[in-house]
């Protein structure tokens, strides 16, 4: 198996690493920055950047495309720098690109997902050369996971009364 990789930004990068580790043929998850001004980019310092995530994935069980076609259901391509609450060019969206092949499929779905009609309003995700990804510091790292595990034990113990 040759491993692939695709990195994408489409709001806050802990929502999207959450629904994309589950989906079948992704190997590895990783949240990070990528596209800003300056080279060690934290939580509170990212100007910018795109909270990102990149994933490796097994392109005999997924391609490319279908990563991307779950990429357009899971977050609003058709708002500018926001998903949800979040508010902000870190929340913006972005497929980012390695090859031609990748920037030809990538405004291809976007096209295509124009086409459909899901949304009523165009696609305004970038397609972007991929550049340097900067991983987040270890401690937001555990503050997330602890923050996760919290809530899991909470809802355990409410459905469990």
């Amino acid at each position: 198996m040759s491993a692939k990789l695709l990195v994408v930004a489409g709001g806050c990068f802990w929502g999207l690493e959450e629904l994309f580790r589950k989906q079948a043929g992704v190997i590895d998850t990783e949240v990070g920055y990528i596209g800003g001004y300056n080279g060690a980019p934290t939580y509170d310092h990212h100007p910018g950047h795109a909270e990102a995530l990149r994933l490796t994935y097994d392109p005999l069980e997924i391609s490319y495309r279908q990563l991307l076609d779950y990429f357009f259901r899971i977050h609003d391509p058709t708002t500018k720098d926001r998903q949800g609450n979040d508010v902000g060019s870190s929340y913006r969206s972005i497929v980012f690109y390695d090859s031609e092949d990748e920037r030809a499929t990538a405004e291809s779905m976007i096209r295509t997902v124009n086409a459909t009609g899901l949304y009523t309003h165009p696609v305004v995700t970038a397609v972007e050369q991929l550049t340097h990804f900067f991983l987040p510091r270890n401690t937001i790292r555990i503050i997330y996971k602890s923050t996760l595990l919290a809530i899991r034990v909470i809802i355990f113990a409410v459905k469990n009364r």
